[in-house]
Order: C-alpha cells, then structure tokens, then sequence
C-alpha cells in the first residue's frame, strides 16, 4: 500500500509544530532539560527540512518520496 505523500505533507508539517511545541511546554513545566530537544521538530515542521528525511532519503514534509 502506498503513501500518498501530498496527504501526508498537509498532516506532517503540523503535527511536527504542535509535538515541538509541546515537548517544550513540557520541559517549562517539569524542567528536565531534555524536553527542550522539542525545538528540532519544531524547527523541521516551520522550516520544511527534517533531518532524519536526510538521513533515510525519504521525505514527507517536502511531499516527496524516493519511491515515486
């Protein structure tokens, strides 16, 4: 079964926003210091560039896929 990756492009990209938005949250509020690492996938889903995309060569927040 394929991954239509227009679809999960529109999905992707927010829900990195949010996730890092509240890893954040989360270290505010607990202070443990590792919470902060949310700012990656914060960073990814505003900026359009994910580097575990780099590392596997497939990427869905650009919505493309090496497979195509």
């Amino acid at each position: 079964m394929a991954i239509d990756a227009k679809k999960m492009f529109k999905i992707c990209r927010p829900f990195r926003i949010i996730l890092g938005l509240a890893l954040i949250g989360i270290g505010v509020y607990t202070g443990n210091k590792w919470f902060y690492l949310g700012v990656i996938p914060f960073i990814a889903g505003l900026v359009g560039f994910c580097p575990a995309c780099a590392i596997t060569g497939q990427c869905t927040i650009t919505g493309k896929d090496k497979e195509e």
